[in-house]
């Protein structure tokens, strides 16, 4: 029984979502990228996509855990124990003429992102498998979705996607509401529910049909062209695919509105889908160059409203890192972690294939090596089950460093900020891997903000860290609280603080509220302790113990050794 797709019509809001999956149904070539918020539509309005395109249109899900041979196509296992090897295809080939939409695109292994855009942007793809090889048509509208909290795309593959959208569930009490009355609607009679908004659905079919026709006579001047290139040298965009992008998706969206040239309004249209994961202020703010270190800025409004701060709280500062020496902080990892919650598939399932070995259950049968042991051993093609071998992969799982980061006005006393950056900027120099994140939250004022969404950047966190401020009271709590949030079961969580919490979460006590954020956290962690006074509290110890941490003296650092904190891969990021 075929089982009833919700319509694409009946999603409520969500309208820069639905435009830009509107636009690379009229250009397959317009890959789109929809991040945000989990439960906010983004598969259910993919999944309605394709049955707004000419049919037959396929709906591929891609799974995490797909190898090359299964997304590429490879030889054909049955075949080939039989001693007849041919090529079988994969998902790209099923994917041909409808949507291949890959949920989660950020823990997609490098190797197969790779692969997987170079195809999208062709629409061709090539099988080379044991000395044989194929080609098929691969023209399909690629969709892929992501929650930026478990990792971000690398660049390089960020930058392939022609839009992006930021998906955020609706805070309207009206807009939620109509959301579930219609889903409920759906649920209960899913027949009913389609054959009621037919009408609706068979309009946005006919103006894609139509703008598909039209878009190929569809005339993009070299004023235009002039205007989306002039955008991008002004928001700092490099890649020239961004001004490909925004002259496809503006074509695109003159045929949806039956236009035969492209307007002015059309590009102002599109420009946010094109520049909301490349333009240097969009997204996460690239910093730009503050005032000269070392010397003091304005205070916040916040800050200067506490009188009881002093002096050393409420003017912000901004000190320059000071070289130390620190440990190597490395992460073991133990079973299956991963970077998404809902990637479950084994550690061994990542990454290329880097040898093979004998199996008589393999996980990934290795058809060439099974094929060639068994010719060697019995002069035949036909495979034994002492012949079988399975893939050896390399694994690509990475640590997320996650640094939440004490900027308060304590931290101005003798420069101790300098060595606190210092800390820092060294653990990660010395600590951070190939295939490592870094994020960093930090503190101080009225409150804590994230500096740094999670990026496999190194250098984005040693810029952001070298501009910031310093100075203003210490919500440690909010800092914890936040914390939470961007621990996943592949994090090490390092807190730099002098543990004198005195900004609460709500009307509690500031250290309680702070303990007790610290309690609600479960992942690998290490507390350096930036307290220096004559009659220390030692908070920051307190902490560590509430959070089951590693604990280090901030001037101890460099005589404390290597500390390696082992990953369970747990599937819960709080207890």
């Amino acid at each position: 029984m075929k089982q009833s797709v919700y319509p694409f019509a009946a999603v409520v809001g969500q309208n820069e979502m639905k435009l830009a999956l509107l636009l690379a149904a009229v250009d397959w070539r317009i890959s789109v990228l929809l991040r945000g918020d989990k439960g906010a539509g983004k598969t259910t309005t993919a999944r309605a996509l394709a049955m707004l395109l000419p049919e037959p249109a396929p709906f591929i899900n891609l799974p995490i855990g797909a190898t090359e041979d299964r997304l590429l196509g490879g030889l054909h296992l049955e075949r080939t124990l039989k001693g007849e090897p041919v090529l079988k295809p994969g998902l790209l080939s099923e994917a041909h003429g409808g949507v291949l939409y890959v949920d989660e695109i950020n823990l997609l292994p490098a190797h197969l992102g790779d692969a997987l855009l170079d195809t999208a942007a062709s629409g061709v793809n090539v099988i080379e498998r044991e000395g044989l090889s194929a080609s098929h048509a691969a023209e399909f509208v690629l969709l892929g979705s992501m929650n930026p909290e478990e990792g971000l795309l690398r660049p390089q593959l960020l930058d392939r996607f022609a839009l992006a959208v930021e998906i955020a569930a609706p805070l309207d009490v009206k807009e939620r509401q109509m959301v579930v009355e219609r889903r409920m609607a759906f649920e209960r009679d899913p027949v009913k529910f389609v054959a009621d908004w037919s009408e609706e659905q068979q309009a946005v079919r006919y103006q894609i049909a139509g703008a598909r026709a039209r878009f190929g006579t569809v005339h993009c001047s070299s004023e235009i062209l002039e205007r989306i290139s002039a955008t991008m040298c002004e928001r700092g965009v490099r890649s020239l695919r961004a001004d490909l992008a925004a002259m496809r998706a503006s074509n695109a969206y003159a045929a949806l509105m039956g236009d035969d040239t492209v307007q002015p309004q059309h590009v102002a249209t599109v420009l946010p889908l094109v520049l909301a994961h490349r333009a240097r202020d969009a997204g996460r703010t690239s910093p730009q160059r503050g005032p000269q270190q070392d010397q003091p800025v304005p205070p916040r409004p916040e800050d200067a409203s506490q009188q009881d701060g002093g002096a050393a709280e409420t003017m912000e500062r901004i000190f320059a890192p000071k070289e130390m020496g620190v440990p190597v902080v490395g992460a073991f990892f133990r079973e299956t972690a991963a970077r998404g919650a809902s990637a479950g598939a084994p550690v061994n399932s990542f990454g290329p294939v880097v040898g093979n070995r004998r199996k008589e259950n393999p996980t990934e049968i290795d058809l060439r090596a099974t094929v060639n042991h068994a010719v060697l051993e019995t002069g035949s093609p036909q495979p034994r089950v002492a012949d079988l071998h399975e893939r050896v992969r390399n694994p690509k799982t990475g640590a997320r460093y996650l640094f939440v980061i004490d900027s308060s006005g304590s931290h101005a006393a003798q420069q101790r900020m300098r060595r606190v950056k210092g800390a820092v900027v060294g653990l990660l120099a010395r600590s951070f891997k190939k295939d490592d994140e870094v994020a960093m939250i930090v503190f101080r004022g009225s409150n804590a903000q994230v500096l740094l969404e999670p990026t496999r950047t190194m250098q984005e966190a040693v810029t952001v860290l070298e501009y910031l401020p310093t100075g203003g009271r210490t919500p440690l709590a909010h800092a914890l609280d936040l914390a939470r949030a961007y621990v996943t079961p592949s994090t090490v969580l390092i807190l730099l603080t002098d543990g004198r919490a005195n900004v609460s979460l709500g009307a509690g006590d500031p250290w309680q509220e702070a303990l007790e954020a610290a309690h609600g956290i479960r992942c690998p962690a290490l507390v350096i302790d930036t307290e220096q006074a004559a009659q220390p509290l030692g908070q920051s110890r307190q902490l560590a113990e509430a959070l089951g941490a590693r604990y280090l003296a901030l001037e101890n650092l460099e005589e404390s050794g290597d500390l390696i904190l082992t990953i369970q891969g747990l599937p819960a990021t709080t207890r």
